[in-house]
This record gives C-alpha cells, sequence and structure tokens, in this order.
C-alpha cells in the first residue's frame, strides 16, 4: 500500500512523539504499510474533532473581533476598546460569513451524531440569516430612541466594564478617549443611511438629543452642582479600588480630561447629527415610508418570528388573540364582582390607587423589594417543573435615571460567563403609574424566573454544545419563552389574586395587540396616533405606557411580533406532547428539551419535540 509523502510525514510525527514519551523503549521493527495506514488514521482527526475544532475557532474569531462581546463574558483582551461599525468592518464580517458556509457545507454529515448534525444546521441558519440580512445593510436604524450609541457609552460603561484594580481603570478611560472615534463611525452609518434614504421618524430624533445631552450634563461638563452619569460611576470605581492618593488623583484628571476632550465634543458631533438628519426625514412612522420598505418588513417579520408568516397573516392571529383574551378577562371581571364593560373595567384596572405604588423613591424601592420576593418564591417551585436550572445569580434592579425616560417597560441582561456578573431584571420605575402592581407577577417571572433568567441563563451554563449555539439570537425562541412563562406560572399554581391572574392576561394581551399595531404602523400605515389610540382602547395600560410601547415598535419594526407568535407555538408544542403522552407526558422532561440546546428557530423547535415525544414513547 503506497504511503504519500503528507502521511509518511504525519507518521514520522507520531512515531517521533511516542519515542518522545517512551525513551527507555527500544525501537521497534518499522510497520507494515497495512499498520502504518492504521496508525494514521488514528492520528488524523474524525469528522466529530473536526466539527469541534471549527466551532471553536470560529467562535473565537467572532470573540476577537469583538471587544464589547468580550466584556459581556468577562474577558479583558480588548478592554479599553468599543466595537468596529465601520463599513469596512461590515463587509470583512460577511465575506467571513460566506466562507465559514463554505466550509460548513463541507463536512460529511454521515459521521456526525445528532447533537452535532443540529448544532451545523444551526450555525448554517445564522450565518444564512446574517446573508440574507445583508440586503438591507442600511435599513437597520443605526440610531433610535431605544437602544443606540448615545445610551450605549453610559450603560455599557456602568454595567458591564468592571473596574477590579488600576489596568481596569486605565482601560476605562481608554475607552472614553475612544468614544470620539466611535462616534464617528456611527455618523458614517448614519450618513449611508441618509444617502439610502433611511431615517427613524422626526419625533424619535427629539428623543434622541433629550437623551444624548443628559450624558453630557453635570460635572465636569458644566458647572452645575452635580456629577455627570458616567463621571460619578467612574468616581466610585477608583474609590473602590482603595488606590493611594497619587495614583487616585492620577486616575481621576485622566478620565476627566477624556471626558472633556473626547466625550464631549463627540457627543456635540452626534446631537448636530441627530439635528441635522430630523429635519430629512420623510413624514411618516412606519417602514413603509422607506425605499423598499415592504421587503424590508417581510425581512424583519422573518427574521423576528423564525417563520415565513406574512403582515397580513401576523394581523389576524393578533386580532384572534386579542378577541380571546378580552373573554378570559370577562371571567375576571365576574370573578371580582364589577359590574360594567370591559373598557370600564380597563378603566378602573388604569386609574384605582390599589393597584400602584406611589411615585416617590420609597414606592420604587417597595416595587423593588416585592418583585425580588416574588422571585425567590418562585424559584422554590423550579424544581417539579424544570430538571434543568441555573447557577447564576439574579438581582432586579431600576433602570438608570439617565436612559429611563425614554428606555422601554423592562428587561433583562444575562449574567457575565465568568460569574462577575449577575442576571439583571430591569424595572423603569420613571412613572410608576405604568408599573401596576397587579402586573408585578407576570413581568417578574418573564424578566426572571421561570424566563429570561432561566432560558439565558442555562444557555450560557450548558455543557456538551459548542459555545456558538449558546449565544444565538432567536427572538421568537427567546421572548416566546418569556410570554410562555407568564402563562406557566398559573399552571404551576401562582396568581391566587384574581387582580393578578387578569395582570397575567393583561400582559399577554398586551403582546396580542403588538401583532395587530406593529403590522398596522409597518405595513397597513397606521400613524403612531392610531396605534396608541388601538392600545387605550383594547388593553388595560396608561396612556404612558402605550405612548411608549409605540414609539419603541416604531424603533425595531417587527421585534414585537415575535412574543406572541413564539408563545403559541411553545403552547402548541405543549399541548401536543401532552395529547401523544398522556401519563407519560413531564413537565421537566419537555422544559428541559425545549432549553437544553440553546436558542433554536421555531421549526427546529418543533422538530425537536416531536423527536422526543417519540423517545418519551
Amino acid at each position: 500500500m503506497k504511503i504519500t509523502t503528507v502521511k509518511l510525514s504525519l507518521l514520522m510525527s507520531v512515531t517521533a512523539g511516542l519515542l518522545a514519551c517512551s525513551p527507555q523503549q527500544q525501537v521497534q521493527t518499522p510497520a507494515s504499510g497495512e499498520q502504518a495506514e492504521t496508525a494514521i488514521s488514528a492520528a488524523m482527526p474524525n469528522e466529530s474533532e473536526r466539527l469541534s475544532a471549527f466551532f471553536e475557532r470560529t467562535f473565537n474569531e467572532d470573540l476577537k473581533r469583538s471587544p464589547e462581546f468580550q466584556s459581556y463574558l468577562g474577558i479583558k483582551w480588548d478592554y479599553g476598546k468599543w466595537d468596529d461599525e465601520s463599513e469596512a468592518h461590515i463587509e470583512r464580517s460577511i465575506t467571513i460569513a460566506k466562507n465559514r458556509l463554505d466550509e460548513a457545507n463541507g463536512f460529511d454529515t454521515s459521521k456526525l451524531t445528532e447533537q452535532e448534525k443540529l448544532s451545523l444546521r444551526l450555525f448554517k441558519t445564522g450565518i444564512e440569516r446574517q446573508l440574507a440580512n445583508d440586503e438591507f445593510r442600511h435599513h437597520r436604524y443605526i440610531v433610535h430612541q431605544f437602544r443606540a450609541a448615545h445610551t450605549k457609552i453610559p450603560s455599557f460603561l456602568i454595567n458591564i466594564h468592571r473596574v477590579n484594580d488600576i489596568s481596569d481603570a486605565q482601560a476605562y478611560i481608554s475607552r472614553l478617549d475612544n468614544v470620539d472615534s466611535y462616534f464617528s463611525q456611527v455618523i458614517e452609518q448614519m450618513k449611508l443611511r441618509e444617502e439610502a434614504g433611511v431615517f427613524p421618524p422626526k419625533w424619535a430624533y427629539d428623543q434622541m438629543v433629550e437623551a444624548a445631552q443628559n450624558v453630557i450634563t453635570g460635572k465636569p461638563f458644566d458647572l452645575s452642582d452635580n456629577d455627570s452619569t458616567i463621571w460619578q460611576d467612574f468616581q466610585q470605581k477608583v474609590a473602590a479600588l482603595e488606590l493611594s492618593e497619587t495614583d487616585s488623583a492620577t486616575m481621576l484628571e485622566e478620565a476627566k480630561a477624556a471626558l472633556l476632550v473626547s466625550v464631549k465634543p463627540a457627543y456635540e458631533k452626534l446631537i448636530a447629527e441627530f439635528k441635522h438628519q430630523r429635519e430629512l426625514s420623510p413624514e411618516g412612522d412606519g417602514v413603509w415610508r422607506l425605499p423598499n420598505g415592504e421587503n424590508w418588513y417581510q425581512n424583519r417579520l422573518n427574521w423576528f418570528t423564525t417563520t415565513d408568516l406574512t403582515a397580513d397573516e401576523v394581523h389576524n392571529i393578533g386580532l384572534e388573540n386579542v378577541e380571546r383574551i378580552h373573554n378570559a378577562m370577562r371571567g375576571i371581571m365576574q370573578q371580582v364582582g364589577f359590574e360594567g364593560s370591559l373598557n370600564e373595567f380597563f378603566e378602573f384596572m388604569r386609574t384605582d390607587e390599589q393597584f400602584y405604588y406611589p411615585n416617590t423613591d420609597e414606592g420604587r424601592a417597595q416595587y423593588l423589594q416585592e418583585a425580588t420576593a416574588m422571585i425567590d418564591t418562585m424559584r422554590e417551585a423550579l424544581p417539579d417543573y424544570f430538571g434543568l436550572t441555573p447557577q447564576a445569580p439574579m438581582v432586579v434592579k431600576r433602570v438608570e435615571e439617565f436612559r429611563e425616560k425614554s428606555a422601554g417597560k423592562a428587561f433583562y441582561q444575562s449574567p457575565a460567563l465568568d460569574g462577575s456578573r449577575p442576571g439583571r431584571y430591569y424595572a423603569n420605575l420613571y412613572d410608576m403609574s405604568a408599573m401596576p402592581t397587579y402586573q408585578m407577577e407576570a413581568l417578574a417571572y418573564h424578566e426572571g424566573i421561570p424566563g429570561h433568567h432561566m432560558q439565558r441563563a442555562i444557555a450560557q451554563e450548558l455543557e456538551g454544545i459548542p459555545k456558538f449555539q449558546k449565544y444565538l439570537s432567536f427572538t421568537a425562541y427567546t421572548e416566546g419563552w418569556g410570554l410562555y412563562s407568564e402563562e406557566l406560572a398559573k399552571d404551576m399554581g401562582f396568581y391566587e389574586n384574581p387582580y393578578s391572574d387578569f395582570g397575567r392576561l393583561a400582559m399577554e394581551l398586551w403582546r396580542a395587540c403588538r401583532l395587530v399595531v406593529d403590522t398596522g404602523i409597518h405595513d397597513k400605515k397606521w400613524s403612531r396616533e392610531e396605534a396608541i389610540q388601538y392600545l387605550l382602547d383594547n388593553t388595560p395600560n396608561p396612556k404612558y405606557d402605550s405612548v411608549k410601547a409605540i414609539e419603541r415598535y416604531i424603533a425595531m419594526p417587527g421585534q414585537a411580533t415575535a412574543y406572541m407568535i413564539g408563545k403559541l407555538k411553545i403552547m402548541e408544542l405543549r399541548e401536543k406532547a401532552k395529547q401523544a403522552l398522556g401519563e407519560k407526558f413531564s413537565y421537566a422532561g419537555f422544559h428541559d428539551e425545549v432549553l437544553k440546546d440553546g436558542p433554536v428557530p421555531l421549526d427546529i423547535l418543533e422538530q425537536k419535540i416531536d423527536r422526543w415525544i417519540t423517545r418519551q414513547q
């Protein structure tokens, strides 16, 4: 049997390694050709090993290209840098993605385990979605009033950038120094969208200007008595280091210089660009007003729901579920003995003082304390419904004042992979009339346990799957799980107070209405005011809540549709499993199957549950 030069070289390396490990052994008679081939085969990586190395390499490549993702994971490779938003970086990312897809298509799936086949499919799906999005690269709003560069800087530095030693403080200052170059890239992207005719609505720029101005208000930016948000954060973090007076003073002076020389001018340039583009933004609110807006919106629906549902189909699903939930709410009205129409009941729930904490610091502290207690109680009930549970801790935190006016009602931030940062459920307590106590349970279960913290912390902690798989983004799965968790809590015996159960229905109704208003705004040309009125007419939420919600749906087209679409699919699959398995059905088994592979598209989730049902049978 012929041995090629490459194989012979490999064989020599293997033999040398064996000799090096066994210096006392005598040199053996050279192997025959067949024996040599066997030794070579044993030394060559098999398909599973090749795939594992591919996943590890590509994940690390992506990690090295994102300083911010490094920091989220607790890694400090490029601790003083921001992500690259330049067009050249984006072009390079697309080239990398295409090359990886070609490489991924080269694996022999017949030689892989079922788990490896799933991982490979998810890897390829992620790239295919990325490439489909690239057709609309400049349609995505690079800035909007909820989450963009102007609020990311302080939020990231405060919540993500830890300062454990003097080098971390220096990296913080480096990030401040780099704000001007980072914002220059953001402005470059804004100008590319200007050329493409893509702008958020005019009113959104007003909010962005206000939020950006808030960041550079206070010392050392002006002569006011109060410290600015970033300056206050840096001083507190340096003080906690207990440095010498000299080192501490040096750090503070360098940070102050960076704030005045880099951060302030950068924000002023960004604010000027906001004001410039505001005057160019076309009238209207939905993406229908943008070039190729119809196709862009369908792309967004595909991306967020991981389905092929059209805008009309999503709209009609919303209307059907609004009617279903309204009927369930009428049952609650009878239960509590309320006499009047559903809209009158909504008004009662909006305005009766028994359902609201005071709009004071004491009221806000009471809300945070009660939400924490609800999550702690839920944690005790988990073992009967879950096999997988997260190790990472979770806290309830108020949205910081600098961004609470423009931020959403509530959101979750994952824990750091290294355990240095807990999971965080953020509650927006800017206006306590938008945070009724009857919705507290459902909101805590959605953002905390068994909702986002369960799903996302478990995904990070999973063993036996590649790292990339833990951080994939499939919104219908993630937010569908959050909304499903609200109803699961009722199955677990929570919502003993009928008003809290009404709150659960109100939260679900909110997500059903999202299907109606999101498609109404972006496909049916509803105005912002029409969409707000729909929420006021069909939900118990107050006007402020409705206004902020509609503004969010306008800023992030399609995203709001993922919640109900995902939840309906999970409920459908659970009912399917119950019917098929009867007494063999287990909540813990079902939930573990949903969670054990990390985020997946809804079609793959259905295939997973079908296989699980077959195994149980």
